[in-house]
C-alpha cells in the first residue's frame, strides 16, 4: 500500500518530540548533544546554521549515522541527544524518525531554522 508524505509526517511527528528553541538551548547547555542541520548545502551557505551544528543533508543522513557505513560521521553517537532542524520542520521530523528507527533514543525536532533565529539563538553566519 502506498504512503503519502502527509502520512509519513504524521508517523514521524508521533515518535519524534517537537521542542522549542528554549528547550533546545537548555539541552545544548547540558552537553553531549548533536545539533543536526538536515538542509541542503546551498540553503546553509545562504542563511548560515545554528552555532555548532553539523550539516548533513537529508539524503546522506543514514550513511553518516550508521557506524558500519564507510561514510559514517564520528559526530554521530547513539548515546548523544540529537536535535534536528531544517527550513520548516518537515525534513527534520522525517530525519528524526529515521534516526529513531536506527536506534538513536534521544531525538528531538526543533523545527525551522527561522524559529531558532527569531528566538535569538546563536548562529554561524553564512560564508560569503
Amino acid at each position: 500500500m502506498a504512503i503519502s508524505v502527509k502520512q509519513m509526517l504524521e508517523a514521524a511527528n508521533a515518535v519524534v518530540t517537537k521542542i522549542t528553541p528554549a528547550q533546545a538551548k537548555e539541552m545544548i547547555g547540558k552537553g553531549n548533544t548533536l545539533v543536526l542541520d538536515v538542509r541542503d548545502a546551498p540553503e546553509v551557505e545562504k542563511s548560515g546554521k545554528i552555532h555548532g551544528a553539523v550539516n548533513v543533508s537529508r539524503g546522506m543522513l543514514e550513511f553518516r549515522a550508521d557506524p558500519e557505513s564507510p561514510y559514517h560521521d564520528k559526530a554521530f553517537a547513539k548515546e548523544k541527544t540529537v536535535i534536528l532542524y531544517c527550513a520548516s520542520g518537515g525534513r527534520s521530523a522525517l530525519a528524526g524518525k529515521m534516526l529513531k528507527d536506527m536506534g538513536y533514543a534521544h531525538v528531538y525536532n526543533v523545527g525551522a531554522f527561522k524559529d531558532w533565529v527569531d528566538a535569538g539563538g546563536a548562529i554561524e553566519k553564512p560564508v560569503i
